[in-house]
């Protein structure tokens, strides 16, 4: 889940990252002296995009596909320890 999370938040910083090279082509004359003055700054608030959208997606994940697991684990935990328990094989493991 984590790596869907990370190829999401890339591929929209990417996306964002070339937006904003299109709506500032003004600034191209004067590049080199951005990035030399602030490319550090520049780099970490990618940097700070990248993770928090990193995450949100992971959050979204999380909820989207992990809201039901506890009660279906729960459940074949309960149907396990039953006696009519379909795994008889695996009952001597769990209580041990």
């Amino acid at each position: 889940m984590m790596p869907n999370a990370a190829f999401l938040a890339a591929l929209i910083v990417f996306v964002f990252a070339g937006w904003l090279a299109a709506e500032l082509t003004f600034l191209a004359p004067y590049k080199a002296l951005l990035f030399q003055r602030h490319g550090l700054r520049i780099s970490v608030g990618a940097l700070l995009l990248f993770a928090n959208l990193s995450a949100i997606f992971y959050a979204i994940g999380r909820w989207l596909f992990l809201r039901d697991a506890g009660r279906k684990l729960l459940h074949v935990d309960r149907q396990l320890t039953t006696p009519d328990a379909v795994l008889e094989d695996l009952r001597h493991q769990l209580k041990s």
